[in-house]
């Protein structure tokens, strides 16, 4: 069978991974997201899981501290997103 009458086995979707409090409060590690076409930033994207409401709301409010790294690359709110890509969010760390 060629490539060409395969029919097409991915779907556009990311990859979301959720560590340390924010594991906790959304009760969930990772996802498989659906990606809209529309959502073309990280920015669109943490505005469409906060719009779920309840915990997503309350744990990805823009007035809390959350760092995202995209395909484990440290992203911006500006960053474009795409099918396939793997997106962590994940509250700021300190050492010491």
């Amino acid at each position: 069978m060629s490539s060409e009458t395969r029919p097409e086995t991915h779907s556009a979707t990311l990859h979301l991974l959720y560590f340390a409090r924010l594991r906790e409060d959304l009760g969930c590690a990772e996802e498989t997201f659906v990606l809209n076409p529309s959502l073309q930033t990280v920015q669109a994207l943490r505005e469409a899981l906060i719009a779920r409401g309840a915990a997503w709301a309350k744990a990805l409010d823009g007035a809390r501290a959350v760092r995202v790294a995209v395909n484990q690359t440290m992203a911006r709110a500006d960053t474009p997103i795409k099918a396939g890509d793997e997106v962590a969010f994940f509250p700021p760390v300190t050492g010491g």
